[in-house]
């Protein structure tokens, strides 16, 4: 075991100076024509990635550590994305298409006037508190009250599919005053800073890297927890937890808070990024991509969850690129060959052929001849 945690250490430390260090200096250092250049498109693609990252670890918390499948962290996520977007959007001022105070699809929604849950977002603070607290007390309402209800397995699956599907349904109706169907979109600066800067991406990523290095170190400090202990004792028998004298709700009410302030926090990160958040990233289906990413990756290991956010996204990103009416079947098809190839994911598939490797590897005892008389 501890040699275990030895190497998982010395690999968060290559892995986050590789991101940290190496790839913003190979963003700026080599001549535009050189192949050890990282290209800014490259890096911001990449930021987007560990945003996603974020957010895989918080629902490997309470799906591969606990045991509950959550088919609505999409929403979380568009919580925190939209709370900051909302700022991105009266930062823009009458940069905007029809030079308005009002952010243009107010404009083009007839809106008179600025309604009164945006004002206070013209403070950044306010808007990244709000990214981060909104999701969390959202959560806290919602997992009390089915925690409480002791609504558990494919039940609460449901409801936050359900929840997904409602979530989606009002961030789509204009008369919300949340862009529509459109999202927020067009931003233009951050605290001053030009977006569309290579530099301020650069920032951003680099932020993004040290928040996913936080947010890593706050989930294994909580899986090699007494907590973790009793999370993991949760998904494999929670009747002998109730009747070890444990409040199982109260555990899985924490840990579900948890994962949706991470994914608040990886929306956050993601919109400015990305330059844009619509209902199409918050609904159902982006929620179900979002449970596959950790699958693919090994669900109940925490390096599993960054691998399939990361490796699930890059290779939506190029297939898309070159088939696009494919993606929807290789996705699908990934997600099976998941659950019926390898069932714990790309790190238990990696796990079990190098046992196997060694196996094949080990040397075989020959037995001493007997002595004769």
């Amino acid at each position: 075991m501890g040699d275990r945690h030895e190497r998982e250490g010395l690999a968060f430390w290559l892995v986050g100076f590789t991101l940290l260090v190496i790839l913003p200096l190979l963003n700026v250092l080599p001549a535009e024509d050189s192949w050890l250049r990282v290209s800014d498109f490259t890096l911001n693609r990449f930021g987007k990635f560990l945003a996603f990252a974020i957010l895989a670890l918080g629902l490997d918390l309470i799906w591969g550590y606990t045991g509950i499948l959550s088919l609505g962290h999409g929403v979380f996520f568009g919580l925190g994305a939209y709370a900051i977007g909302m700022h991105l959007m009266l930062a823009i001022g009458t940069e905007s298409v029809y030079g308005s105070e009002l952010p243009d699809f107010m404009v083009w929604n007839q809106v008179k006037e600025l309604p009164l849950f945006w004002k206070p977002f013209y403070s950044f603070t306010f808007a990244f508190a709000a990214a981060l607290l909104v999701p969390t007390l959202f959560a806290l309402v919602f997992g009390f009250l089915a925690f409480r209800s002791r609504i558990k397995g494919v039940y609460f699956a449901i409801i936050t599919q359900a929840l997904a599907l409602s979530a989606w349904l009002v961030f789509n109706r204009n008369e919300t005053n949340l862009g529509g169907t459109n999202g927020l979109t067009d931003f233009k600066k951050m605290l001053g800073f030009r977006l569309s800067e290579p530099g301020t991406q650069r920032a951003l990523y680099v932020i993004t890297v040290l928040c996913l290095g936080a947010a890593y170190l706050l989930c294994r400090w909580i899986v090699r927890s007494r907590t973790g202990k009793v999370l993991v004792a949760i998904r494999d028998s929670e009747q002998r937890v109730l009747f070890s004298g444990y409040s199982p709700a109260n555990y899985k009410l924490f840990v579900f808070v948890v994962s949706a302030a991470l994914a608040g926090l990886a929306g956050m990160l993601y919109v400015p990024q990305v330059g844009i958040i619509t209902p199409a990233q918050i609904g159902v289906l982006p929620s179900l991509e979002m449970v596959i990413w950790v699958a693919v990756g090994g669900r109940g290991t925490l390096i599993g969850a960054i691998i399939g956010a990361v490796g699930v996204n890059w290779a939506r990103s190029i297939l898309t690129n070159h088939f696009p009416d494919l993606w929807p079947f290789f996705l699908g098809g990934l997600f099976v060959a998941v659950v019926l190839l390898f069932p714990d994911g790309l790190v238990g598939l990696g796990r079990k052929l190098r046992v196997g490797w060694r196996g094949l590897h080990k040397p075989i005892a020959v037995p001493e001849p007997a002595s004769k008389g």
